[in-house]
């Protein structure tokens, strides 16, 4: 049976993206300045080193982001969202707001749920 070309396509933009940490290092990055690795760990104070590490990476595999060393001591290395990956801004500012508009709903399930069992 042959795939399906829609899942494929779906399949193929979600592995490049998805991951609890990707989105929010490329939305970060298409703030427009470039960012040093530990002013990534500070805008994300919850992800490991470790994890920082092999997202960029993969990140930078897949060509959305750029990395950059500079020749200095200590070495200063600053990572930039590439002009590829700036096609994705679209896509994450419209997840951006419909996660803003899902986290509201599920407050006002909660609350209306909460206001139920108290009448």
């Amino acid at each position: 049976m042959p795939k399906n070309p829609v899942q494929c396509q779906f399949v193929a933009a979600l592995d490049s993206i998805v991951g609890k940490w990707k989105p929010i290092i490329l939305y970060h990055l298409l703030q427009g300045k470039p960012l040093r690795f530990n002013e990534l760990r500070r805008l994300l104070p919850d992800i490991t080193q470790r994890m920082l590490t092999l997202h960029l990476r993969e990140l930078e595999e897949e060509e959305l982001v750029k990395r950059v060393i500079y020749p200095q001591i200590p070495p200063k290395v600053e990572y930039s969202i590439t002009e590829y990956g700036m096609s994705l801004s679209p896509v994450l500012e419209t997840l951006h707001q419909w996660g803003l508009a899902h986290v509201k709903r599920k407050q006002l399930k909660k609350a209306k749920n909460e206001q139920t069992e108290t009448d």
